[in-house]
């Protein structure tokens, strides 16, 4: 039975990945052709792409009334999209130059506003109200992002106008797909966090539901970062983090307020405020991200899947 559990489980992470890979192209048809820019196409319209899985899987997961597995998959999401997918993607590229003011300010609003939710929680509970705050923020940055979107010039030409037809009929498929894959992930986590390995969802959400929610990222920013649209992959990147921490945890927790055990949560806000920390550090003051770092960042991933795996293995009596 766990066999056939965890079948469902990969097939839900494949449908899961493949559809929101073509929902990314989908949409970037759209957005190409009502002549956005490329930061713009990166954030808007890539980011939410890509952040979908977990917006849909936060939705599921507060109906299901096991909130916490959103809250677990975020900030395990957010800490991957930050440590491992920077990391690959600054070794692949040698290294990544960022010369965009703009760029540089976001990742100042992508710090603070990740750390938002921590804060909130710090009475043990994200409730409908700080569900509001969360969205407000999450309007708030739209907004300035809409303002300061004519500052980036760089824009890619649509060759045919058929493609927005193209673009709105794959969005619309990939969408039901994502939703139905979504469904599939968030029960059998469920079962298998609950039968089978016996720990908090919220665990489960950190370790193994953000593999699956972030490879959408890393396919996408991978291939942005070879065709040399750097823009577009740090605005995906910096949209993620802000839509995770904004929308995704604003509209599950209105739905059903997210409690979660302490522990696990305290030292898995700690490594994502280092890691966001560092990142911003890396863009703001220093202006690039060298190879040298995104080594480092992966080993830091590495340190934190051994010392959560080693938490939770003290707590429960050598169960995992």
């Amino acid at each position: 039975m766990f066999l056939e559990t965890l079948g469902f489980l990969l097939f839900g992470f494949v449908l899961l990945v493949i559809s929101s890979e073509y929902l990314v192209k989908g949409l970037s048809k759209i957005a190409i052709c009502l002549n956005m820019n490329e930061f713009t196409i990166g954030f808007m319209v890539v980011a939410m792409a890509t952040s979908l899985p977990e917006l849909i899987i936060g939705i599921n997961s507060a109906f299901d009334g096991v909130p916490s597995l959103s809250l677990g998959n975020v900030i395990g999401a957010n800490i991957i999209d930050l440590t491992l997918i920077v990391g690959i993607i600054a070794i692949l590229r040698r290294g990544i130059k960022i010369e965009t003011k703009t760029v540089k300010t976001d990742s100042v609003y992508m710090f603070l506003i990740a750390l938002l939710p921590l804060a909130l929680f710090l009475d043990g509970e994200l409730s409908r109200y700080d569900g509001l705050i969360l969205l407000g923020s999450f309007v708030m940055y739209l907004w300035r992002l809409f303002n300061q979107e004519r500052r980036f010039r760089d824009r890619l030409l649509c060759e045919n106008k058929r493609e927005l037809y193209v673009g709105i009929f794959m969005a619309i498929v990939c969408v039901c797909l994502l939703y139905v894959s979504a469904n599939i992930v968030v029960d059998a986590s469920r079962i298998i966090a609950e039968k089978y390995l016996m720990v908090p969802p919220i665990l489960v959400g950190l370790l193994m539901l953000s593999f699956g929610t972030t490879l959408p990222e890393l396919t996408f920013e991978t291939r942005a970062i070879f065709m040399k649209h750097q823009y577009m992959a740090l605005g995906d990147l910096i949209g993620s983090v802000i839509l995770n921490s904004s929308l995704v945890l604003g509209v599950t927790s209105i739905i059903c307020p997210i409690t979660a055990d302490p522990m696990i949560f305290m030292t898995s806000a700690f490594f994502l405020v280092v890691v966001a920390f560092l990142f911003m550090t890396f863009v703001e003051a220093e202006g690039h991200i060298l190879w040298q770092e995104g080594v480092a960042l992966i080993l830091l991933y590495v340190l934190f899947l051994i010392f959560e795996l080693n938490l939770n293995f003290f707590e429960n009596g050598g169960m995992i």
